[in-house]
């Protein structure tokens, strides 16, 4: 089995019909990880990262994919760490695996580390699904090998997975002062103009509708605080070329809604396997008295529902989100974790970590009785 390391980009297209093969068996889904948007963010947004793929195989089978890097620093300590690559616009962080193979993959993943002179002091694991099949068998393998395994920070984030058509799960989860003011403001615009609703179908229409997009978000808060892809040629490069790739696969929902002809909200979202991601959403502010945010959420309730494209959708949003919390009854617990890694040095920093994260623990406790 060959578990080396190397240049993501550099051994990335030879591994692609191996690695669209272990996508389609994926025990748990991971959109930034599929060849659409994990080459795209290799091309454009890996410039600051010593980015290595490491692959798990068994015999002629790819059984695992885990993208990561080097960080010089894990939260407040200076100390360098190895952990899994998530760039600035991903948001979820679990490897792919192969169902039925996540024992395997994982100890695979933990040897190649344990044996990399390049992989400093821990893992540090980010985005994962509390319940989901990688912390799992991690758990079960770090068990198996009594290796150290911490939790060391979790939140819960908007995720939508239901049997209920979007009427019902509207008139079920959505507090009845919010639905009648909805109605009020869609009311509201038909009598102003003309609202159309509409998905990108066609391949000549990605670029304009990519512009769209960016000039969305440009022209809202995320162009005043410089965060707005636009702001940066590597993310709106990014975003066109995951745009492109996906659509060429047939995982991309890029859904639209338009007033008097005028886009006033664009949502993005990924599929992968029976799931799909919702990666970004964009709308006209000037427009925000009549919420057209919320009004494509609406638009994208019924997409996944009624339509039958994903059987659950991970919000992919901030843990507290104002507007997705409030239409979202469901949550996804994302967690994070610190895996030791085999050696003397890397036990030192691991126990002294340990250390320092106890007597943390103990000090809030005795502040708290305070």
């Amino acid at each position: 089995m060959d578990m080396t390391p190397d240049p993501a980009l550099h051994s990335a297209a030879k591994l692609r019909p191996a690695w669209e093969a272990l996508v389609a068996n994926a025990a748990e889904a991971n959109c930034f990880y599929m060849p659409a948007m994990l080459l795209p963010a290799l091309r454009h947004l890996a410039d600051q990262d010593d980015v290595r793929l490491i692959e798990a195989w068994r015999d002629d089978t790819l059984i695992g994919l885990l993208p990561v890097a080097i960080a010089s620093r894990h939260g407040r300590y200076p100390i360098a760490n190895v952990t899994n690559w998530t760039h600035r616009h991903c948001f979820f962080g679990a490897p792919i695996i192969r169902k039925g193979q996540e024992i395997h993959a994982w100890e695979h993943f933990l040897s190649a580390l344990d044996g990399a002179d390049w992989a400093p002091h821990f893992l540090h694991l980010t985005g994962l699904d509390s319940d989901g099949a990688n912390v799992a068998a991690l758990q079960e393998v770090c068990a198996r090998q009594r290796r150290g395994l911490r939790s060391i920070h979790g939140y819960a984030r908007a995720f939508l997975k239901s049997r209920l058509s979007a009427d019902e799960y509207w008139e079920t989860h959505i507090r009845g002062k919010k639905r009648k003011e909805i109605r009020r403001l869609q009311k509201r615009l038909k009598e102003l103009g003309t609202m159309t609703s509409s998905t990108l179908t066609h391949v000549d229409d990605i670029s304009a509708w990519c512009d769209a997009f960016l000039a969305l978000e440009l022209a809202g808060w995320k162009g005043v605080e410089g965060t707005a892809m636009a702001c940066n040629p590597a993310d709106a490069a990014f975003f066109r070329d995951c745009i492109a790739s996906a659509f060429a696969d047939g995982t991309v929902d890029f859904l639209r809604l338009d007033f008097d002809g005028k886009p006033i909200a664009m949502l993005v979202n990924f599929l992968m396997g029976e799931g799909a991601f919702s990666f970004k959403i964009a709308f006209d502010e000037t427009m925000a008295r009549f919420s057209p945010g919320v009004l494509i959420e609406i638009d994208n309730l019924r997409h996944v529902l009624d339509s039958g494209g994903a059987d659950w959708m991970d919000s992919c949003a901030a843990p507290g989100h104002p507007m997705i919390d409030s239409l979202w009854a469901e949550r996804r617990h994302i967690v994070q974790y610190r895996v030791a890694l085999r050696g003397i040095r890397r036990s030192i920093a691991w126990h002294a970590l340990q250390i320092v994260d106890n007597i943390t623990a103990r000090l809030r406790a005795l502040n708290g009785k305070k």
